[in-house]
């Protein structure tokens, strides 16, 4: 039996400037964007891949410390011609590496990958396999 990632869910109090980031400057695809902000979709999702989402729901006011974060990081992996585009995207929206690129064992082996904040503080590795 094999297992596979389904979705990843970011509770956010801005979920507008997390949508913008994730698909302007890293390049994901936007579902259910215009079903929420029209009150239709609970929350709006990002497209990973055919079988993996991210889910930003909003964030109720007080349930969480703002210094809290609910997880380490989570990983994007990108082909490897996407590579240099995506730093250069990353480059030009004034986001800093904050380690990396160096070399990672990861689910797939050895990979190349960064890690970075997102506009709510999340750390997400970036990782590409040669």
């Amino acid at each position: 039996m094999g297992f596979s990632l389904d979705h990843i869910v970011i509770r956010s109090a801005d979920v507008e400037g997390l949508l913008s980031f994730y698909a302007e400057v890293i390049g994901l695809g936007v579902e259910n964007a215009d079903e929420f902000r029209r009150g239709e979709a609970f929350f709006p999702s990002l497209r990973v891949d055919p079988a993996t989402i991210i889910d930003l729901l909003p964030q109720a006011e007080g349930t969480a410390a703002p210094d809290r974060c609910n997880m380490d990081h989570f990983c994007l992996v990108v082909d490897a011609g996407d590579w240099q585009p995506l730093l250069d995207r990353l480059g030009r929206a004034g986001v800093e590496l904050e380690m990396g690129p160096l070399e990672l064992d990861g689910a797939r082996g050895v990979g190349t990958g960064a890690y970075i904040r997102d506009p709510d503080g999340n750390r997400v590795e970036l990782r590409y396999y040669a």
